[in-house]
């Protein structure tokens, strides 16, 4: 928050409760971050079940963690981008467009490094 006057220990407590927030409002309007939060769900217990390696487990659910945290930054941008006007501007496009490939680039990402050590 603008002003912040916290310190130490309270700042940490606040930014704590500020990313609760986040996830709150991330969970409630974007259905993409739902349906990567369910990936992960799946994902997961997958790769702790068909390896035994742990770093082969770490790439493969840091991978989809990478999906979630690229969805978080473009929903960022959506909503601040949303929240200067909702007319069609070029560079308001194209900021949203961006974060779509971000995204896009991260779930990719994810399906090369599945493919790799399941292949």
């Amino acid at each position: 928050m603008a002003g912040q006057q916290a310190k130490g220990l309270k700042r940490i407590v606040n930014a704590f409760f500020f990313s609760i927030a986040g996830f709150k409002a991330i969970w409630k309007h974007e259905e993409a971050f739902r349906q990567e939060v369910l990936l992960l769900l799946v994902a997961a217990p997958i790769a702790l079940w068909i390896t035994d390696n742990n770093i082969e487990q770490v790439l493969l659910i840091g991978s989809v963690v990478g999906v979630l945290l690229v969805e978080l930054l473009n929903s960022a941008v959506e909503a601040a981008i949303d929240r200067i006007g909702f007319e069609h501007h070029e560079l308001s496009g194209r900021a949203k467009d961006i974060g779509s490939a971000a995204v896009m680039l991260s779930l990719t990402l994810a399906a090369f490094t599945w493919a790799l050590i399941l292949i």
